[in-house]
């Protein structure tokens, strides 16, 4: 089990103080890895990602940035590398999903959530990804979607964003797999956290998807424990620009 082992490294967590980020953090730190996380409401200390860590006898360290400011967003970054200046392991978790039809959407929608999906998330792995290219080492790890895959109903510039992540997850694998960095993604299916609430109240759309997950249930948090564990290890060292679904078969049905 030695390469699945994350002792001695350090994971950068965004969007982690609930649901399927929580739930990364916290497999990382049972794995051995210290956390330092980030999400725009995040208490700095007390948290409760900060105890779960904890009680794994792992540290954690906290951090408030609003992705959708980019000022702050750099702010950030200076930050995290003048008080942790290696950073083995990236998680790109954090994101928004803003919900109107097409037609009636509006640009104040489409630029906060390309800003916080998209943009932000090519500034994070771009700045702490130079850092493992000099060390010759790294992993970084992308939350895709389903929506990576497929077009969605009213949610236009969320889809856009995680095709964008799709795109991006193998354009910095292209450049980086030949310097010992590991680049690759998650997509959840559906998935029971606060981005899903809506759908779930629908009895109507949440019917329809759960009569085509094969596994016939909403998939939980704690689905991706083994999933983050596997790509930010030694075991993922030959897999590339890959994007892992864990969707209770949706995307093979």
């Amino acid at each position: 089990m030695d390469l699945f082992n994350l002792e001695g490294k350090t994971a950068l967590v965004t969007g982690c103080k609930r649901g399927i980020g929580f739930a990364m953090a916290e497999a990382l730190a049972e794995a051995g890895a210290d956390i330092l996380g980030v999400s725009a409401s995040l208490e700095t200390e007390g948290s409760n990602i900060e105890k779960a860590v904890q009680a794994k006898g792992r540290k954690f360290q906290g951090y408030q940035c609003d992705f959708s400011d980019r000022k702050s967003l750099y702010a950030f970054i200076e930050k995290v590398k003048s008080e942790h200046p290696k950073i083995d392991i990236l998680v790109n978790n954090a994101g928004t999903i803003m919900r109107k039809p097409a037609a009636e959407h509006p640009d104040e929608y489409w630029d906060k959530v390309i800003e916080v999906n998209q943009n932000s998330q090519f500034i994070l792995t771009r700045e702490f990804g130079k850092e493992m290219i000099k060390r010759g080492s790294g992993k970084v790890i992308f939350t895709a979607s389903l929506l990576t895959f497929q077009g969605g109903i009213t949610v236009p510039g969320y889809a856009a964003s995680k095709g964008a992540i799709g795109q991006l997850t193998m354009a910095f694998s292209n450049e980086w797999a030949s310097k010992g960095v590991q680049v690759n993604a998650i997509a959840p299916g559906y998935i029971a956290t606060d981005n899903t609430q809506a759908l779930r109240d629908n009895e109507e759309r949440s019917e329809a998807i759960l009569s085509r997950i094969p596994a016939g249930r909403w998939g939980e948090p704690k689905d991706f424990h083994g999933p983050i564990i596997f790509l930010a290890s030694k075991a993922s060292d030959y897999m590339s620009g890959a994007i892992l679904t864990i969707d209770g078969g949706w995307m093979g049905r």
